[in-house]
């Protein structure tokens, strides 16, 4: 019988409220469908719901994670470039240019059993100076190949087409490709023809009556007349819900055998 690892993605955790459900379903999820390792896009932890710091690193994995991927709000906490430097369980998008802080992939270990992670940045509606993600991917994977057949991709992006897009260019060449930043979940997860595990978009961990873990009220506000005519705020209120996925891989061929997505939602309360 094939030696079968099993991983669990989760979307972007937003505000205190992610972290607290975060805190609250990750242990007894990993337990209950013994999960080798959890990997979580973690920049949205901060108070205000944009970027992170390595206390927030820290409190990932004391709670079950073993890498922290970003995106676009990795810069937001300069207090963080120096973990991006010195450690290997937070990572930022690999294709931003060369002398950014950090590097945008990472390796460990589960038994004898080493994985990769790759974190790449759609370039479709963003404004930041970027560089491809396709060609990144390609000459990353090509590196990592030599250490390890398993292999997993989140791909922070606006677009849906983008995202698809790069599913299909590494499918068969990594074990999952799954993306972050929209917060909303989507319900195509699925096995690519050769072998690779895809979700769109993991969706995200926070509030539930929110836009994308924000109140709402001041959304609306900003849509009814200006961008900046009222100031974003997490949503504390109400019950929270954890968005990802689950996939089985072979350990020795790095392909993916099952998926299941995740979305468990909760009351807000601490018990």
């Amino acid at each position: 019988m094939a030696d079968t690892l099993r991983f669990m993605f989760i979307g972007d955790v937003v505000g205190q409220p992610g972290m607290n459900v975060f805190q609250k379903l990750i242990p007894q999820l990993k337990e209950k469908n013994r999960v080798d390792a959890v990997i979580v896009n973690g920049e949205n932890a901060g108070k205000d719901g944009k970027g992170l710091s390595a206390k927030n690193v820290d409190f990932f994995k004391l709670h079950g994670a073993s890498v922290v991927t970003t995106g676009n709000h990795v810069w937001d906490n300069k207090e963080l470039y120096t973990a991006l430097n010195e450690r290997n369980d937070v990572i930022r998008p690999a294709n931003y240019p060369s002398g950014c802080p950090g590097k945008g992939y990472t390796l460990f270990n589960i038994g004898t059993h080493t994985v990769a992670v790759v974190n790449l940045f759609g370039r479709f509606g963003v404004r930041d100076a970027l560089d491809c993600p396709f060609r990144a991917a390609e000459s990353l994977i090509m590196m990592l190949k030599h250490k390890t057949n398993i292999i997993f991709v989140d791909f922070h992006g606006e677009a849906t087409s983008e995202k698809r897009a790069m599913g299909m260019f590494l499918d068969g060449k990594v074990s999952g490709v799954y993306g972050t930043h929209t917060h909303i979940q989507t319900a195509d997860e699925m096995i690519m023809p050769k072998g690779t595990s895809y979700l769109t978009d993991l969706g995200s961990c926070g509030a539930l009556n929110s836009v994308i873990g924000f109140q709402f009220e001041a959304v609306i506000q900003r849509f009814l007349y200006h961008p900046r005519a009222s100031k974003m705020l997490v949503e504390e209120r109400g019950p929270l819900v954890l968005c990802g996925i689950m996939v089985d891989v072979d350990a020795q061929t790095g392909k993916a055998t099952a998926v299941q997505r995740i979305r468990v939602v909760t009351s807000g309360d601490s018990e």
